[in-house]
């Protein structure tokens, strides 16, 4: 039995070492159901849902769950993978090429994911939005200043220029100095990847308690683990191939830079002091496309909310989310049309057309009909109420809006047919004086 055990662990080990990707893309679907499945299993509510569809509720039940595992446990375990991958590299060729499999797995998939995770959090980051803008509630500022995007983007495209160098050239067809130049470029996008964990990592310590900006760190910290395990793995492979090439023939320059960069320990010091005059190169050009010289460091102080931001943006406006026209209002300014900001309870809110005529109308009702008032009341309180708080997003907003507007077209002809002065009972709403009753 103990030799069958064996020969099934075995088995099971040269599969890991041979599909990797897939046994961890396996392993985060089974573990949320093997943990928490079980949980759910003995609790009421899945039962209950059961008893109508019991195979729909339990393929919900499944996907649910590996769903889960694969957003959330597959990124932590790629990154320990590549962390333990950092410092105990395979000997063999194969399973090498095994880890440059999971190296290009872990970017492509920490791209889509970062962006999902940028979608998920829109309601408390706003990307894209800069620090001048008046926001609602608790969104934030973009991190970096949207600006100095094209400089940014090219210089991580520098990064995975030098990474994919050094990742799929073998070193023999390779000269040193192209070798410390890819460093070099790797060293910018690392260091991009260094601020944006420095300048995100103000959320990891506040009260918005750290988890949508540990996700959104992930990618970068991967970056620069691959990064480090790309470099101490050519270094290796170079002292250990006895690469002592003779450069005689050549251009007298190049030939003697590149016999001196025959001892791979400078390596990493030359590229870092290599990376200085690439990066004046790509700033120079970028300049030459309309980019300011200093953007590089305006992508993360023209930025307010995070770390290394310099810039004090107005107050955020604290949206009463309890009522749908307020929400409408929330909406994008070309199509909601925000005339003002007023009041309401004490808490400043922005006020569009639609808001204004909803309230003089009920204002109207009350003073006209109290008892009809009171009923008209209990009910939106009852269904309204929580429609409105499902509302999150200006998209959304945009939506209430648009529908809203045949009842905006009834409100307003019943004010025009019960007020002497309707325009003057529309501009009154939400001022700050204390005949103004809120709604």
């Amino acid at each position: 039995m103990e030799k069958r055990w064996k020969t099934i662990g075995r088995k099971l080990w040269n599969i890991t070492k041979n599909h990797p990707i897939l046994v961890e893309i396996f392993l985060c679907m089974l573990i949320p159901l093997v943990v928490l499945g079980p949980i759910m299993l003995t609790g009421d509510t899945f039962w209950e849902e059961a008893r109508g569809d019991f195979f729909g509720s339990f393929l919900s039940f499944i996907l649910g769950f590996g769903l889960l595992g694969e957003l959330l446990l597959l990124p932590h375990v790629l990154t320990l993978t590549n962390l333990v991958f950092l410092f105990h590299l395979p000997k063999e060729e194969r399973y090498r090429k095994k880890v440059k499999h999971i190296e290009v797995f872990t970017i492509l998939l920490g791209t889509v994911y970062t962006y999902i995770y940028a979608r998920e959090f829109q309601d408390l980051i706003y990307f894209g939005v800069d620090w001048n803008e008046v926001l609602y509630n608790q969104e934030r500022h973009t991190p970096v200043w949207t600006g100095a995007y094209p400089t940014l983007i090219v210089l991580a495209l520098i990064g995975v220029l030098g990474y994919g160098i050094l990742s799929a050239v073998p070193l023999k067809k390779m000269p040193p100095l192209v070798i410390v130049t890819a460093m070099a470029g790797m060293y910018l996008g690392i260091a991009q990847c260094v601020v944006w964990l420095v300048q995100i990592s103000t959320g990891l310590v506040d009260d918005m308690g750290g988890l949508e900006e540990w996700l959104l760190c992930l990618l970068p910290f991967n970056c620069i683990i691959i990064a480090a395990k790309t470099i101490r793995t050519k270094i290796r492979e170079w002292n250990e191939g006895n690469y002592d090439r003779d450069f005689s023939g050549k251009n007298k320059g190049l030939a003697f830079l590149n016999q001196k960069l025959c001892r791979a320990a400078y390596w990493p010091l030359i590229a870092f002091l290599l990376m200085w005059p690439l990066l004046g190169i790509g700033i120079g050009l970028l300049a030459l496309f309309g980019q300011q010289p200093d953007s590089v460091i305006k992508a993360w102080t023209e930025t307010s909310d995070w770390r290394l931001s310099q810039k004090i943006a107005p107050p955020n406006i604290i949206q009463d989310d309890h009522y749908l026209c307020t929400v409408a209002a929330g909406g994008h300014r070309k199509l909601v049309k925000p005339l003002r900001m007023g009041v309401r309870r004490g808490r400043r809110l922005v006020v569009n057309r639609q808001l204004c005529i909803a309230n003089a109308f009920e204002q109207i009702i009350e003073e006209k009909t109290p008892r009809f008032h009171r009923g008209l009341r209990h009910f939106y309180d009852t269904y309204g109420l929580p429609v409105s708080r499902l509302i999150r997003s200006r998209y959304a907003a945009d939506v209430v809006y648009l529908i809203m507007k045949p009842l905006e077209w009834l409100f307003l002809a019943v004010i025009y047919f019960c007020d002497v002065k309707p325009e003057n009972r529309i501009a009154l709403q939400y001022l700050p004086k204390p005949e103004n009753t809120p709604r």
